[in-house]
């Protein structure tokens, strides 16, 4: 068990996910949130304590110094991820460099281990399964500054006495999910008896519940991991079964339009993860 965990994105989809994982070990976590979104935060009495700032990628190394006090260990979860605008986003710069300046303040405090959150895009995807000895290759520049993140700390905090960890995420879904992502897109619209417009579906995808991504993003943190880990389920399912497994549940599939939106020539047909271990 460490001590204290400094956790960002402790309101997101992800992060909440994260949290709950944490208090359910018992874990000490400080929670550094934006201004106005403490109500935001799951279980709030669980939280030991919360850091407020304008904007936590607009903060110094010295800020980051000091919230990273008594701290053992940093997840950083937080990212801009709108969906339909997070890839292309010069924010991602933004989230870039405030997660370098976040890093030099926790090696200034001395914490013994920062786990960082990144994605599976981040690969040469060409080849469909994935491992994380699998070469790097993003093609966007969410992709791209996330890889940045992952080189230049993988690099520079071991160098620093800084345990380092990079948990690559794959296709999450579940709870809090933004209603403009796929599943929440196909429960609105079959909930109201409307048609769902959709690709082939027959990408095959990696995709795994985010409550589980929690739970195993926390076992990360808290074990003496270093290096990247993929964060997936390990089994190839293809987007038309999974939109079908969820019209099962309201007996519709008649209302699955697929091949009335475009398959984008540019995604990559399979995206399957070779699942990683939290073991030391």
């Amino acid at each position: 068990m460490t001590g204290t965990v400094l956790l960002t994105g402790a309101c997101g989809f992800v992060g909440r996910q994260v949290l709950k994982a944490l208090t359910e070990r018992g874990t000490q976590v400080r929670a550094v949130v934006r201004d106005g979104s403490q109500g935001r935060l799951p279980g709030r009495e669980s939280v030991d304590e919360v850091v407020a700032t304008p904007d936590l990628f607009g903060e110094t190394a010295g800020w980051w110094a000091e919230a990273c006090r008594e701290v053992d260990t940093v997840i950083h979860v937080a990212w801009y991820a709108e969906p339909g605008k997070y890839l292309q986003s010069p924010k991602n710069i933004d989230c870039l460099a405030g997660t370098l300046q976040m890093a030099k303040g926790a090696a200034r405090a001395r914490v013994r281990r920062f786990v960082g959150i990144g994605t599976c895009v981040e690969y040469d995807l060409a080849g469909g399964l994935v491992s994380v000895d699998t070469p790097l290759r993003p093609v966007t520049p969410y992709a791209g500054a996330k890889a940045a993140a992952f080189m230049a700390l993988s690099q520079w905090l071991p160098s620093q006495d800084v345990q380092f960890a990079w948990c690559r995420l794959f296709y999450l879904y579940g709870e809090g999910e933004d209603e403009r992502r796929l599943v929440p897109y196909l429960r609105s619209r079959l909930a109201a008896g409307e048609p769902a417009s959709l690709t082939s579906g027959n990408q095959v995808r990696d995709f795994l519940d985010v409550r589980e991504a929690g739970r195993l993003i926390a076992e990360i943190a808290l074990s003496n991991k270093q290096g990247p880990a993929n964060v997936c389920s390990g089994i190839p399912v293809t987007v038309r079964q999974l939109a079908e497994q969820i019209a099962d549940e309201y007996g519709r599939r008649d209302l699955l339009a697929f091949g009335t939106r475009p398959d984008d020539p540019l995604e990559p047909l399979s995206v399957v993860g070779v699942s990683s271990t939290a073991s030391s």
